[in-house]
């Protein structure tokens, strides 16, 4: 295994930008970029041994700050959404950027996914990987306490890429951070998503309101589009007449995890993805209690993306392991709130293979 290191422009700020390009034997090459520490590309092969970069991203580095799509990006302080950007903690109250209509988004105006991360990389005969850390103040978008973040991106001979998230805090504040990688099996760009299989390891999901937060209920899939139990096209129930689908403009929900450990830091099985065509497919492991199941329903406009391919709404999946939406408001949810002597530790783990 080895892992290079390339130049990939300079921010508008001024600061350079690096790209570490990481291959295995097997042909497989997995590019990160430490501008959001962002999976930029992901090449795997498919049953015919051919190659194809299965995730959205882009070229330059002008695109990644001009687009708001947190293609591949880490994204915090707070992935997904908090209502009206509001929390109390601590008997204080909390008021944070309203980025998505009137609520709060991914960590805020500029949140992880925009800033631009220290990189340390580290290599052996089976694993090669990058660290990247980011220091985020108290004050920054409004959240408390300074917060030293650490995301580790192992990727394996085996064609395993774990993301291993660690942060340490000195005052209580809420943390939820995951990995926004877009996922097209048959290659970024070539086409939907909606006949990939899906299978979710979640019994229950999280309906949401009209402005997609979490009402607070917690329910059963049984006998709902939201049922990938068993293994099911993405498409097959996108398009049923369902108040929860119409809300999210298709999926944009959170899955309750079947996991007893309940983001201990324990893996689980989190979901499995096949493309029919290729026979790739993806196993998805980890330690959140949830998953975000989001399909790419308002990529609008359709960006272009690398080598000039246009990225159409629903070309993508995403699966986004992560705490519940909108938990700082939400008490009967497991609490996301770190303190200085309990650290954020969680782990994902993408495995990919062929059927």
């Amino acid at each position: 295994m080895k892992i290079i290191e390339e130049n990939f422009g300079k921010s508008k700020s001024g600061k350079k930008v690096n790209k570490y390009i990481i291959s295995n034997s097997k042909g497989m090459t997995v590019c990160l970029i430490n501008y959001g520490a962002s999976i930029q590309s992901l090449v795997v092969p498919d049953k015919n041994g051919n190659l194809d970069d299965v995730v959205l991203g882009f070229d330059t580095l002008e695109d990644y700050e001009n687009h708001k799509y947190f293609s591949g990006a880490i994204v915090g302080r707070y992935a997904n959404r908090i209502s009206n950007g509001q929390f109390n903690l601590a008997g204080k109250s909390y008021s944070l950027a309203c980025n998505i209509g009137e609520h709060h988004l991914h960590g805020g105006i500029e949140g992880f996914g925009k800033k631009i991360w220290e990189a340390s990389t580290f290599s052996g005969e089976q694993a090669v990987g990058v660290t990247f850390s980011y220091f985020s103040p108290d004050g920054e978008e409004n959240y408390s306490g300074n917060l030293t973040i650490q995301v580790t991106y192992t990727f394996q001979e085996n064609g395993a890429l774990t993301i291993d998230y660690y942060a340490e805090t000195d005052e209580a504040t809420p943390v939820n951070l995951t990995n926004h990688a877009y996922f097209n099996l048959k290659g970024a760009g070539a086409g939907d998503i909606l006949d990939h299989d899906l299978m979710i390891n979640a019994k229950y999901f999280t309906p949401v309101t009209q402005s997609v937060i979490p009402s607070g209920d917690i329910v059963s899939v049984k006998g709902t589009p939201f049922d990938f139990t068993q293994a099911k096209p993405i498409g097959r129930d996108i398009a049923e007449e369902n108040e929860q689908l119409q809300r999210g403009g298709g999926y944009d929900h959170n899955f309750v995890l079947n996991n007893p450990n309940n983001g201990l830091n324990e893996l689980g099985l989190v979901a499995k993805v096949v493309e029919p065509t290729s026979s790739r497919t993806l196993e998805i492991l980890g330690s959140h209690p949830a998953v975000q199941l989001y399909t790419a329903n308002f990529l609008d406009p359709e960006p272009k993306g690398k080598s000039g391919k246009v990225y159409q709404k629903r070309g993508a999946f995403c699966l986004e392991t992560q705490h519940y939406p909108d938990s700082p408001n939400q008490h009967h949810f497991p609490s996301t709130i770190v303190h200085p002597e309990q650290p954020y530790k969680q782990t994902t783990v993408f495995k990919f293979g062929l059927a």
